[in-house]
């Protein structure tokens, strides 16, 4: 068919609304293709925000009964690695210079396994500068310092799983 006789494709516009109802199945398409949790599109006045809510099943706790004469072995819970001087005791994010995790995920001291870490005890950052990468749905988040200071303590080894509010790293 020539170009000249194609109708224009229908918008699939409301005229109250004025929503385009396939663009938002577009970016619902687009949120499940790539395991992202949001998007917004913005042009002009209109505003189209997609979320999804991921449910991750807790893991079940299954009890079982032991006989009388059976002893249990239970490993000790995993200790933060405190690489600095004073006081390298349990440090949590109520501490002053803590800087605490934004998100669940996999903390990351360096930028690939081959590079040398981003910061180390001792080193001086400035405010906004890149100390650690915090992988969460397969998406690299960057966290930068939140002041400028020295680098007093590491509380996270490389490829170590962190929480939320968790302190990764503190700056004096």
């Amino acid at each position: 068919m020539p170009v000249s006789d194609r109708k224009p494709a229908a918008k699939n516009m409301s005229k109250e609304t004025s929503i385009d109802t396939s663009l938002i199945n577009e970016l619902a398409k687009l949120l499940t293709k790539t395991d992202l949790t949001e998007i917004e599109v913005e042009k002009g006045d209109l505003r189209i925000r997609v979320a999804r809510t991921i449910s991750v099943a807790a893991p079940q706790t299954v009890h079982v009964a032991a006989p009388a004469t059976a002893t249990a072995v239970v490993a000790p819970p995993p200790k933060p690695v405190v690489t600095s001087g004073p006081g390298t005791g349990k440090i949590d994010s109520s501490h002053p210079g803590a800087v605490a995790s934004p998100m669940v995920g996999t903390a990351y001291r360096r930028p690939s396994p081959d590079a040398k870490a981003f910061v180390e005890v001792g080193s001086v950052v400035k405010a906004g500068e890149k100390i650690l990468l915090i992988e969460a749905m397969k998406t690299f988040n960057e966290i930068v310092a939140p002041r400028a200071g020295t680098v007093t303590a590491v509380l996270v080894e490389d490829g170590q799983p962190v929480e939320y509010g968790e302190a990764l790293i503190v700056i004096e």
